[in-house]
C-alpha cells in the first residue's frame, strides 16, 4: 500500500532541495519527494511504499533544518 506523509519544513530555497531529497533517498529508496515552496508552510510531500516518518527528520534534521509531520484527513479529500 502507497503511504502518503506530508511535513512542514523550513526549507527555504530550492538548493537546498536539491541536497536533502537525494540524502533521503540514500536512506529510504524509491520514495516520491516533492517540495512546495510557495507554500506558507514549505510544505514537503512524500509517497512510498513504507517509510519512517522518523527516518524522514533525521534526515532533515542532520541537515540542520526542522521539519513536522502533519496529520492528513482522508475524509477531506474527495
Amino acid at each position: 500500500m502507497i503511504m502518503v506523509k506530508v511535513f512542514k519544513t523550513d526549507v527555504l530555497y530550492a538548493e537546498m532541495v536539491k541536497a536533502i531529497i537525494p540524502d533521503i533517498l540514500r536512506q529510504v529508496p524509491d520514495l516520491k519527494i516533492t517540495f512546495d515552496l510557495e507554500d506558507e508552510d514549505k510544505i514537503m510531500r512524500i509517497e512510498g511504499d513504507s517509510f519512517k516518518a522518523e527516518d524522514i527528520l533525521f534526515c532533515l534534521k542532520k541537515q540542520g533544518h526542522s521539519c513536522i509531520e502533519l496529520p492528513i484527513d482522508l475524509n477531506l479529500i474527495g
